[in-house]
């Protein structure tokens, strides 16, 4: 992609997430996760939902002890520290949000996974020198690349992912009907400067001209609108607290996004797909032929059963 759109990025990561890591913690879960959560019961906690959403991503990638994870679009490192703590990978997060990698880079020096697990503050385009990595994690990072440049980027993931290696994009997209209007313009306005939508089918046409192979494709549609309410629930619960980091006009706007969103997801008009991809490689070790493995409750991570 052009520099100014690096550039472009850049700026539209930091309008949104800069606000202060003191104003997520406000309506987040404890690991600071600002994506859709999986909730495995009908009166789940945000919490708990959470940490089964890690677990889910780990386990789409067949997480091993010994291999290499980028994680693009890291957040504040909860899914690299989780993989590295959890699963025995190495991990390199990255992010545009210098408040972000700050957060993470201190969280990942707490938990003594410095030698495993790195977060940088930079864009994943500047990653080639280390590759390759063997799994590749893009949660909630599709939204802000733009339609037209999807080509160029699953070219890019394609070529930092080893041959038979896997990757999962998880992210927002529309019904097909969807068109343009006065709310998406506002949130654009407003919240996601780089905000940009289509539907399933054109991602997954989009990644297998970039000679992705989609083996898995779910829809976590109902998960996020209630991701979104629990997080409007937190955010109103500490009006008085966000008002005195943010302002009054971003406290109400920021409610505003997050209960609409929740009635978006919930009315279907948008969406939240995990794509599971690989890089195809003939000689590659098959993969399972279910996803009985990944939905196994009491499945120990690797790690935990590699240490016995």
């Amino acid at each position: 992609m052009a520099r100014d759109r690096r550039r472009f990025d850049q700026d539209a990561i930091e309008y949104h997430y800069d606000l202060s890591n003191e104003f997520y913690q406000l309506f987040l879960d404890p690991l600071m996760l600002y994506t859709c959560a999986y909730y495995r019961t009908a009166d789940g906690s945000l919490e708990q939902a959470q940490q089964d959403k890690l677990d889910l991503v780990c386990r789409k990638l067949r997480l091993q002890p010994g291999e290499r994870l980028l994680d693009i679009g890291c957040g504040w490192g909860s899914l690299a520290v989780w993989a590295a703590k959890h699963y025995g990978v190495e991990v390199l997060g990255v992010t545009l949000s210098s408040e972000q990698a700050g957060y993470a880079q201190e969280w990942i020096a707490r938990e003594g996974l410095s030698e495993v697990c790195r977060v940088d503050h930079r864009d994943y385009r500047e990653v080639s020198s280390e590759t390759p990595f063997d799994k590749i994690s893009a949660i909630g990072i599709i939204e802000h690349v733009g339609a037209a440049n999807y080509p160029a980027y699953f070219s890019e993931v394609h070529d930092l992912l080893n041959p038979g290696g896997l990757f999962l994009n998880h992210g927002i997209t529309c019904h097909r009907r969807w068109k343009r209007n006065p709310q998406w313009d506002f949130l654009v306005e407003n919240v996601f400067p780089n905000g940009d939508l289509t539907h399933v089918s054109y991602v997954t046409e989009r990644m297998e001209e970039q000679n992705f192979e989609v083996l898995d494709v779910e829809n976590l549609r109902g998960h996020y609108s209630r991701t979104c309410f629990h997080w409007a629930e937190r955010l109103r619960a500490n009006e008085q607290a966000a008002i005195g980091l943010v302002g009054q006009r971003t406290y109400r706007v920021w409610l505003l996004y997050l209960a609409s969103s929740s009635v978006n997801f919930a009315d279907g008009s948008i969406n939240l797909y995990q794509v599971l991809a690989s890089r195809p490689d003939p000689m590659a070790r098959a993969m399972p032929t279910t996803r009985e493995d990944i939905y196994v409750r009491d499945r120990a991570a690797p790690l935990a059963r590699a240490l016995g």
